[in-house]
């Protein structure tokens, strides 16, 4: 309930003459009106800037208080997860692609002066491109654990600019399954597609408006790489494309390796055998082997997995 001394958020829209004694505030009350106020007394100028919410009273408008940004519900879906516990040992058979992944993405956060001196602007974004489970949402989640880089995954189209970052920590964004909104622009007459291209066209200007050289990181995934616009693929927004392909033989036996890991396995167990017995075979197929291989041993009321069950 209000009282009548309680406030009413408001944006502060524009600031006027900012940095000198007579800045004036321009503010946008939602359902009232756009007002130019001045700041109350608990309020330095330095606290506000434009486009922020702020708290003002009801009498004269005056910001009385800077409040934090409003987190649309529909982002808290995009999950920000804290640290991925995904390291590059995880990643099987992707030896090039993560040497690519760690150029674009790591060397910019963790040695930004190597940029400087040699005056150039490290690549924005990365489209990760290759069939469904070669290890592209994988390798993101890797690159995140190793710069300590909050890490946004936004599958499809939920959308990230309500959340691009504009905090001061360095951020991954990971658009999984981008064919989902950034498919080629094209008029079906019947104006369906409109807002998918909408959406299409605020992310190429929000890459855009990334500082190349800033702490965030754009990444994409597509199996359908041949579907997305042109305006997204060029330089300057997705820099690199790195293709995932499918595992070679090393590379299988490799993630054979990784996901028996945990699992309680006989001692000497032929994994490149079995990675030559599953040619084609992407990293998620792999995955499902073992489990299936588990089981098995389980059905057989076993303790261990054999060779045989694999």
């Amino acid at each position: 309930r209000q009282t009548d001394d309680a406030g009413r958020v408001a944006r502060c829209t524009k600031i006027i003459n900012p940095n000198t004694d007579d800045a004036k505030y321009m503010i946008n009350v939602k359902q009232i009106a756009k007002f130019v106020v001045g700041l109350g007394d608990k309020v330095s100028p330095t606290d506000i800037e434009e486009g922020m919410r702020v708290g003002v009273d009801r009498n004269k408008y005056q910001i009385q208080i800077p409040l934090p940004p409003k987190i649309d519900p529909s982002v808290t879906m995009m999950t920000v997860e804290e640290k991925p516990d995904v390291t590059y040992n995880d990643v099987g058979g992707c030896k090039e692609q993560i040497e690519k992944m760690r150029e674009v993405v790591e060397l910019p956060m963790l040695h930004p002066e190597k940029f400087v001196k040699l005056g150039i602007d490290p690549p924005k974004g990365v489209l990760c491109y290759g069939p469904p489970g070669t290890g592209k949402t994988l390798l993101a989640r890797a690159v995140a654990n190793r710069t300590d880089a909050c890490f946004i995954r936004v599958i499809g189209s939920e959308l990230v600019q309500k959340y691009m970052a504009r905090s001061k920590k360095a951020c991954i964004i990971f658009f999984d399954e981008v064919d989902a909104i950034g498919g080629a622009r094209f008029d079906d007459g019947a104006g369906g597609d409109n807002e998918v291209q909408r959406t299409m066209l605020e992310i190429v200007n929000q890459l855009d408006g990334f500082d190349a050289r800033g702490n965030i990181k754009v990444l994409m995934a597509t199996n359908r790489p041949d579907t997305l616009d042109p305006a997204l693929l060029r330089p300057g927004r997705l820099d690199r494309k790195v293709e995932f392909g499918l595992p070679d033989l090393e590379g299988r036996t490799q993630i054979f390796k990784i996901h028996t890991r945990t699992m309680n396995c006989e001692r000497d167990i032929r994994f490149e055998l079995l990675a030559r017995l599953c040619p084609n075979a992407t990293g998620a197929d792999i995955r499902s082997v073992c489990t299936e291989a588990g089981m098995y041993a389980i059905r057989a009321r076993r303790k261990t997995v054999t060779e045989k069950d694999f």
